[in-house]
């Protein structure tokens, strides 16, 4: 977070990986949270502790490595994006990745992966865009959890990892939260933000702020999509969630 120099309060990033780990800076105050998410220490550069919200989601990248090993659909994970693309949605169908159960905000080692609202007409361009749309229907689980914890709207979410090359995943992200989703033009956050750090304290830069002004936009999205339905897509979401609840530990 540091490194995606979200200083400012209601700033949050989140990194694709193999999971994904969302982060909102919560300024001086401590948010204990109500709705499954981790409060913690973000960092402490001399004028005062600063707190975060952090959401961790178990499966995002490792659904594409899924596709790719698992089904052999893709050969190559930088297919993932093209093809997802080629399709203007998943014609309603949704795929919840709970292959290890279900992390932030729903904490459910039971859950287990979900494919709903297959049609016949389902191929395989719409499976790889379920497994895109995934990561951002996720990603918008645990921000409406963070928003009602710190009762702070998010102004803005700053991108990194893996996945965030996909524009479609990128735009998706945006259309799904209803804020601009920014992608940098170093990727490498987690080093940059060990070298902002040891720049501060050997006084390279002089504070954050100053940080933040040479923070660089590799790429940016607007949403594009009504709120109406954005709504209307994630609330099918949540139906394929529950539904994928409590599954393997249910009776025989």
């Amino acid at each position: 977070m540091f490194g995606q120099a979200c200083f400012e309060k209601g700033m949050a990033k989140n990194t694709y990986g193999t999971g994904s780990f969302v982060l909102m800076n919560t300024g001086t105050e401590v948010h204990r949270s109500e709705h499954g998410l981790l409060s913690t220490a973000a960092w402490d550069v001399g004028d005062g502790v600063r707190y975060a919200l952090e959401g961790a989601i178990f499966i995002t990248g490792a659904a594409i490595g899924w596709l790719r090993d698992g089904l052999g659909i893709i050969a190559r994970a930088s297919e993932t994006g093209p093809m997802a693309a080629s399709v203007d949605d998943t014609g309603g169908a949704y795929l919840v990745p709970a292959f290890v159960g279900l992390g932030a905000p729903h904490w459910d080692p039971y859950a287990r992966g979900i494919f709903a609202g297959i049609t016949q007409g389902t191929g395989r361009a719409h499976l790889a865009r379920a497994v895109v749309e995934a990561m951002a229907y996720q990603t918008r689980d645990v921000v409406d959890a963070m928003t009602l914890d710190a009762g702070t709207p998010l102004k803005e979410l700053r991108v990194d990892g893996g996945a965030s090359v996909m524009d479609v995943l990128c735009q998706f992200q945006a259309d799904q939260l209803g804020v601009v989703v920014r992608r940098p033009k170093d990727q490498e956050t987690t080093a940059l933000g060990a070298a902002y750090l040891a720049g501060l304290a050997e006084g390279v830069w002089a504070s954050p702020g100053e940080i933040g002004e040479g923070w660089q936009v590799g790429a940016e999205y607007e949403p594009k999509m009504s709120r109406d339905e954005a709504d209307s897509l994630h609330d099918g979401w949540k139906k394929a969630v529950e539904l994928s609840k409590g599954w393997a530990n249910r009776e025989a």
